[in-house]
């Protein structure tokens, strides 16, 4: 068992041992893990190196849906549409775990409107065809009151129930990862390419990469680099040429996190026309409530996003304008948000960045540099498959399809009987490991939220222990913002536990009270970004 887990000091010495790699990925988001398990899986010589956490940046700051996208339909982007609800049917197979079918319905306001969403979600419903994740219906006055007691009544005439998919972002990076070393790949977080290594007639050949934990520097070669940092790949490509640089624009998508007093459905909601024509998802997520999302145009591209005071107004005005419990900035338990890295073409001009394709785009430098831009979680397979094989052209490897489509994914092998609980069904067939873990030790069943409020959400000792063991957590935020998402759904809860967190980690690791503190301090900076209003 222990040998598929990830394991950063056993990537290491084998990263010392390996003279060349057939494909080097820098970025370990969802496209750069997708790419990672695509080429691995395949049979090629894999190494993915990611500056930060799994995931850190965009990957785990969606609206977690799998969708094919309601919206790009009513801009007529029919084959983007098609392509992610073929993928959303494959996530839902191989990441049964993590993936479920959800009930979406769209309140109707105007008759001539409704007609319209029928017919799209009609389109949208046969464009699925054997990947259907069910039939739309109408759904009368009174059946849309039952389903939303909160919601307004003035006009509503009734309402569409569609399914869609939700999923949890930042766990299925990780078990992307953990697939990856199934099938035979490396991967290093806290690694930062610094630079590219080239050779004769200007090629690139690997590149060189410093180590954050050890502080050493890498001189790492490779047959093929595939830059996938998302928005941040101008600088991979800086690296290549100086004048190099592609336009992408940033835009940043905000959300906040409400208790479920304001909305207690267990059926998501889309409002469907806001001030500025985008559509608004009320989405309930681990016994809490998403709200999102904006599209803010941005000058530049951050690791840390904030979400800002605009963006705060515009998600609060739309959602009370719809429903009866009005929510105060007070009331936000977290708000984050995330940049998308849009391809916009040359000669293209929108102030509107909703207007911007979501269709991912490959970019070939003249040294051999794969850029892969844009796109969306939902098609990150198809990304990737698309990406691996341009580097089995430019590289002139043995040509060997992709398997992907039907390659299940760490977690989904459940041998065991699962309970229909959410927050444990995401571990997937570990949820008997951690659980192991708490039987031979019961202390480590101590759950780390006193008082819990977040009832149905435990948070035990175990799972931080598992997740620096297996998952290769490194800081107190890769624990509580991506593997346990607490971060994420109450930033002022993640403060409170992150000293026990902050304990549990060093005694695993080995760390002293220093790095404890100096840990403890650094989340509750970063947690304080996330707590609205900002202090």
């Amino acid at each position: 068992m222990m040998k598929d887990f990830l394991n950063r000091d056993k990537f290491l010495k084998t990263l010392e041992s390996v003279n060349i790699w057939d494909i080097v990925i820098i970025g370990g988001g969802a496209t750069g893990l997708g790419i990672a398990l695509d080429s691995a899986s395949r049979g090629y010589k894999t190494l993915l190196l990611e500056q930060s956490d799994f995931s850190k940046a965009t990957s785990s700051r969606s609206t977690k849906l799998v969708h094919g996208g309601i919206r790009y339909l009513a801009q007529g982007n029919i084959k983007l549409v098609y392509e992610a609800l073929k993928e959303r049917g494959y996530l839902l197979k191989n990441a049964p775990h993590l993936v479920r079918k959800q009930k979406f319905v769209i309140p109707i306001f105007s008759w001539k409107m409704g007609i319209w969403y029928w017919t799209g979600l009609k389109l949208y419903e046969w464009l699925s065809g054997s990947l259907s994740f069910g039939k739309s219906k109408f759904l009368s006055k009174n059946e849309i009151i039952k389903c939303f007691p909160e919601i307004k009544t003035n006009k509503l005439k009734g309402g569409i129930l569609y399914y869609d998919g939700q999923f949890d972002d930042a766990r299925l990076a990780i078990n992307l990862a953990q697939t990856c070393v199934k099938q035979g790949g490396f991967l290093l977080n806290y690694f930062q390419v610094k630079n590219l290594i080239k050779k004769e007639g200007n090629k690139i050949s690997g590149v060189i990469a410093y180590d954050f934990e050890t502080k050493r520097e890498y001189s790492i070669y490779s047959k093929i680099v595939i830059n996938a940092t998302g928005v941040f790949s101008n600088s991979i490509l800086k690296m290549d040429k100086s004048e190099s640089s592609i336009s992408i624009k940033p835009s940043q998508g905000t959300h906040i996190v409400l208790d479920k007093y304001f909305f207690n459905s267990t059926d998501s909601i889309v409002i469907p026309k806001t001030s500025d024509g985008r559509i608004l998802f009320c989405v309930p997520w681990y016994d809490h409530v998403l709200v999102g999302t904006t599209d803010t145009f941005l000058e530049k591209s951050v690791l840390e996003p904030i979400p800002l005071e605009e963006e705060i107004n515009f998600i609060l005005e739309n959602f009370n304008k719809y429903f009866i419990i009005n929510p105060k900035k007070s009331d936000i338990l977290s708000a984050f948000s995330g940049l998308r890295p849009l391809f916009v073409p040359k000669n293209y001009f929108t102030n509107k960045t909703k207007d911007i394709s979501r269709s991912h785009q490959l970019i070939i430098s003249h040294s051999g540099l794969i850029s892969i831009i844009g796109g969306k979680w939902t098609t990150y397979r198809k990304m990737a498959e698309d990406t691996v094989n341009k580097a089995i052209e430019i590289g002139k490897f043995h040509v060997k399809p992709s398997i992907t489509k039907n390659l299940k994914i760490y977690g989904s092998n459940c041998s065991y009987e699962l309970h229909n609980n959410l927050y444990w069904k995401k571990y997937g067939e570990d949820e008997y490991h951690i659980k192991k873990l708490i039987k031979k030790n019961p202390l480590l069943g101590t759950t780390l939220i006193s008082s819990n409020k977040i009832s149905s959400y435990f948070c035990t000792e175990a799972e931080v222990i598992w997740m620096v063991r297996y998952e290769m957590a490194r800081t107190i935020e890769d624990v509580l913002a991506r593997r346990l998402r607490l971060l994420f759904l109450n930033a002022k809860k993640a403060i409170d536990i992150a000293p026990k967190v902050a304990a549990l980690m060093a005694k695993e690791l080995s760390f002293d009270e220093k790095w404890q503190k100096s840990q403890v301090d650094a989340f509750k900076k970063l947690a304080m970004q996330y707590y609205y209003p900002v202090i």
